[in-house]
């Protein structure tokens, strides 16, 4: 009983009757005009023009996605879609969900009709008036049995609405649910956001952590140095780092916001790659720097992971390395940039990290095309990558 009461108390019912109600208007006039007359199926014979018509696929779909699964309205993946027929297996899908339509609001508006006059004239006769059908007659003698029975009706009409309705709402999903290519179109936008997602947890990650890494390490050299020169380059090189590392960070909120006034190119690049190594020797870092080729040319998607990628390497030396010679190499030559950052691995006493960060730095290699390699080699530490140019062009 708590099983049949439920759908009677969810407003989805009612606006599932409705949806049915709806082409009763038109549906009405065949049936009770010309109900003995060849034009009765024309309602059906008109669907099927109509429904080839790419814009009528989008009005079904905006309709029963409001009154049949008004719960999925404004979801990421209905299972209705709201969009115009893109191909004929679209079109002659309304077609089809156009009959099944008509047929269902058929059902459902002569029982809407017929039932709720039974039970007007079961109370009627039980109240003593003539029954205005043939058959009510055998009920004359026994009103009180047209009394008992006069709930039954409308009963009958509930549970007939509520089963039109899950057909119908059955049906809109699969004739105007998403076709292969919308379901193809939505997993390529899910995927692009949750590239996006790891995009974005990178340049936290990369920028974020390579401040705190460079703010650690100042700090701790001006704690031990006792200079009191040496103390006040320290907070210039933190406040300046500080300084980008809240620059980088707003760029990468900026993205979160959606900010229409923040284009992609105006993440930094490798052209700025000297605010990173001054940052690194300011840390108490050698570095032997070697570039060669037109950096200012490289394409921009290129020249920004280019960036991301020696940033990570630098934090990845300091952190885990400390102040420890370090060799650059980044070159520009035939259709690729190849960045290598080395240092000894002996000087770590705990070795280099191997976590998200290096992850990050494959990552991003890989999505352009090229290779990167990060491990121990021959008594160093390696990050090397190797980023096509040609294609990205």
């Amino acid at each position: 009983m708590r099983h049949f009461l439920r759908p009677l108390a969810a407003p989805v019912t009612y606006s599932r009757w409705l949806h049915l109600l709806i082409p009763a208007a038109v549906f009405s006039v065949w049936m009770f005009i010309a109900i003995d007359t060849p034009w009765v199926p024309m309602p059906f014979v008109f669907a099927v023009p109509a429904g080839l018509l790419p814009s009528i696929r989008l009005m079904e779909g905006v309709q029963a996605q409001l009154l049949l699964t008004p719960g999925e309205r404004g979801r990421a993946g209905p299972s209705i879609s709201a969009a115009p027929a893109g191909t004929w297996a679209d079109r002659w899908r309304t077609v089809a969900w156009l009959e099944v339509r008509l047929l269902l609001t058929a059902a459902a508006g002569f029982a809407t009709v017929w039932l709720p006059t039974t039970t007007f004239d079961l109370i009627s006769v039980a109240a003593g008036a003539d029954p205005g059908v043939n058959w009510l007659t055998d009920f004359v003698g026994v009103r009180w049995l047209c009394a008992l029975l006069a709930p039954l009706p409308i009963l009958i009409l509930l549970g007939w609405v509520i089963l039109c309705g899950e057909v119908a709402t059955a049906a809109a999903r699969g004739l105007l649910g998403p076709s292969p290519t919308e379901r193809l179109t939505t997993l390529e936008e899910r995927t692009e956001q949750l590239l996006e997602r790891n995009r974005i947890a990178r340049e936290l990650h990369d920028s974020i952590g390579h401040a705190l890494t460079i703010a650690v390490m100042q700090a701790g050299a001006a704690r031990t140095a006792g200079n009191a020169e040496f103390t006040a380059r320290a907070l210039a090189a933190i406040e300046e780092t500080g300084r980008t590392a809240l620059e980088d960070l707003e760029r990468v909120l900026s993205v979160l916001r959606e900010s229409p006034d923040l284009p992609v190119g105006a993440r930094p690049t490798l052209v700025e790659a000297d605010r990173l190594l001054d940052s690194a020797r300011g840390s108490g870092v050698k570095m032997d720097v070697e570039m060669t080729g037109p950096l200012d040319l490289v394409p921009g998607p290129v020249s920004r992971e280019g960036y991301r990628i020696l940033q990570e390497s630098l934090t990845n030396v300091l952190r885990h390395a400390g102040a420890v010679p370090v060799r650059v190499r980044i070159a520009v030559a035939q259709e690729r940039l190849e960045l290598e950052v080395t240092n000894p691995l002996e000087a770590s006493s705990r070795g280099p990290g191997s976590g998200s960060g290096l992850r990050g730095v494959r990552e991003r290699a890989a999505l352009l095309g090229g290779r990167a390699r990060t491990g121990p080699h021959e008594g160093e530490w390696i990050v090397s990558a190797i980023l096509p140019l040609d294609h990205i062009r």
